[in-house]
């Protein structure tokens, strides 16, 4: 967007712009989001910056009437494949404060004097400021939802003391922790803390039109005593950098102002940052829908999908490691094949007890799999080798790969595997790093939801757009790219949706 185009979405108010840029005011010293309900500012007056950490470092304080630290977080990080957007994704997942500037730039590829130069140049901000933004970001969200203590709140969200928290509270926002909580217009829930490990409930932010079916995506492919799932919530244990967590997202599609309530059953503080990372991402909760959608609905062949389902969200994953391993088992099998081949493998995770819910399991490490665990699959020889193979290569270091990756290195590190093939890098692509632009061509349900839209059988109770000729539209759906994703989220649905007719059996 150029500056006009912004201009002209903050005078509008725009909320669909909330996170994905902020607007400074130089006669306030100020930065807003797009909605904020302010008098429109003199376009003279005004600055456009990517991140509010690049208006942080120009001095301004962000608004207290709009709180633009209370948005969804840009969808560009995403769309992004570039080093920025790759640092981003890493930034939000906690690795600055887990492994430091020099971890970020190692991961990357680059020296840290070249990273920050890079994001200097593209964001507004260097890394120390990106991560500290964060920080800022976490810290405010845990002030006006919990009643944790703001020494525990400085520790969750990533500071290295209480006075730096309190420091950057003030630069940031201009107004101390105590204050800021009281800005809280949700009743806040108590959080039970025991050493580092605690318990609390927060509301998540999202951008509007929200189509529950991601519920539903999970819920179909939950391993039972792993995860859980319904068609408007999903819960799960995983294991994060410095122990174990359980959570469960709950989406309230008929209260009012359709919540979504993360409940956390624990994890420790040093990791909560990254545990919220990645339920967004889960959820896909910083998307554009109404961008989406329009692309999407220009299409006849995909029109009706998207006017049955406005707002679909392209599910991600809170492990990559572990994700490749389910890639691996599904392809070529149905859903329900590969669900029943997990439940066997879940058997060589570890339990862990989680308080209030007792004992639960969490997925099999690399190294489960590649010992013992491979031993409980069933199938041909040669993908359980493959299987074990992927898992050993993880398990001992070879294999690294998650959030900060780009397709085209997403390729080069696992196409060399046995058993992984384009469509399984297409699949991981789509769910580890949200890349918005990938069509599975020869996946089995893409091809079927093609047919099912063509048969005007998009959905029940909806009609699809009836056939399109044979020459109106290409099969790879280049028309609705970038988000070509998306489309073959609405194909899967569609193809879902159309349920074969029982066969008759003869005795």
């Amino acid at each position: 967007m150029d500056f006009w185009q912004r201009y002209r979405a903050i005078d509008a108010r725009d909320p669909r712009f909330d996170g994905q840029f902020y607007t400074a005011v130089r006669t306030t010293g100020i930065y807003c989001r797009p909605s904020c309900p302010a008098r429109t500012p003199k376009a003279g007056n005004v600055t456009f910056y990517e991140t509010s950490a690049a208006a942080h470092d120009a001095g301004y304080r962000a608004c207290k009437r709009c709180l633009p630290e209370a948005v969804p977080g840009t969808p560009a990080w995403n769309v992004r494949s570039d080093i920025a957007g790759r640092a981003m994704r890493l930034i939000n997942d906690g690795v600055i404060n887990r492994d430091g500037v020099e971890g970020l730039a190692a991961r990357l590829g680059y020296s840290s004097r070249q990273l920050n130069r890079i994001l200097s140049h593209e964001l507004g901000a260097g890394p120390l400021s990106l991560a500290r933004a964060s920080r800022a970001q976490t810290a405010r969200t845990l002030l006006v939802s919990t009643s944790m203590k703001a020494a525990d709140i400085a520790f969750a969200a990533g500071f290295s003391s209480v006075r730096q928290f309190n420091e950057t509270i003030a630069e940031v926002f201009a107004m101390t922790p105590s204050a800021l909580r009281a800005t809280a217009r949700h009743p806040q829930t108590a959080a039970r803390t025991a050493v580092t490990s605690t318990a609390l409930t927060l509301n998540l932010p999202y951008r509007e039109p929200f189509d529950p079916g991601v519920f539903g995506f999970l819920a179909v492919r939950a391993i039972p005593g792993i995860e859980e799932g319904t068609s408007t919530s999903y819960a799960r244990t995983l294991r994060l950098a410095h122990g174990d967590a359980r959570f469960r997202v709950e989406y309230g599609a008929d209260a009012p102002g359709r919540p979504m309530t993360l409940s956390i059953g624990a994890v420790d503080l040093r990791d909560l940052s990254s545990l919220l990372s990645r339920v967004r991402r889960l959820l896909d909760l910083d998307a554009d829908p109404v961008a989406i959608d329009t692309a999407l609905g220009a299409d006849p062949r995909l029109a009706g999908s998207v006017a049955a389902a406005p707002g679909m969200r392209m599910p991600g994953a809170v492990d990559p490691h572990e994700l490749l391993i389910r890639a691996m088992i599904g392809q070529q099998i149905t859903v329900a094949a590969a669900r029943t081949a997990l439940v066997q493998l879940a058997a060589s995770g570890r339990e862990c007890l989680v308080p209030a819910e007792g004992l639960q399991r969490l997925f099999p490490t690399a190294a489960d799999i590649a010992d013992a665990g491979f031993a409980l699959l069933r199938g041909p020889q040669r993908r359980i080798d493959a299987i074990r193979g992927a898992a050993a290569a993880i398990a001992a270091g070879d294999l690294e790969f998650g959030y900060g990756d780009d397709l085209a290195g997403l390729q080069a590190k696992l196409l060399p595997l046995a058993g992984v093939g384009p469509w399984t890098v297409g699949y991981l692509a789509m769910r580890v790093i949200g890349a918005p632009d990938v069509f599975l061509a020869n996946d089995a349900a893409v091809r079927n939801g093609i047919r099912s839209l063509a048969a005007g059988t998009s959905g029940p109770g909806t009609s699809g757009p009836g056939p399109s000729s044979p020459g109106s539209s290409s099969p790879d759906f280049r028309e609705v790219s970038p988000w070509r994703s998306y489309a073959t989220m609405h194909l899967w649905r569609a193809a879902a949706a159309k349920k074969p007719a029982p066969k008759k059996v003869t005795r």
